[in-house]
């Protein structure tokens, strides 16, 4: 999610609008104005959060299922050379064995 431009923008309206409104009515409405877009910034930086929060899981989630799959995939590899240096040994004994 992006941030709205016309948002920010409105609330720099806002506000400049109640900085130069002459009658009552008017700084009412313009603080009546920026009230809204202020409401309106805080709901979109907290939808901005909730994406974030839930990229963010995401992100650890591939990272820790990647950790898990490296994980296996060392054990896989340990116990290959396991087994190659047992077969190793046997044969060298057999090697022995056989002089």
């Amino acid at each position: 999610m992006t941030f709205r431009p016309r948002t920010l923008m409105a609330v720099a309206v806002a506000m400049s609008l109640g900085l130069i409104a002459c009658t009552e009515a008017e700084q009412d409405e313009a603080q009546a104005e920026t009230n809204e877009a202020a409401a309106e910034t805080s709901d979109t930086l907290s939808d901005a959060g909730a994406v974030l929060k839930e990229e963010a899981a995401q992100v650890g989630s591939a990272v820790a299922a990647g950790a898990r799959e490296a994980g296996q995939e060392i054990d896989e590899a340990t116990d290959n050379l396991e087994r190659e240096a047992q077969e190793q040994k046997a044969e060298t004994a057999r090697d022995a064995d056989g002089n």
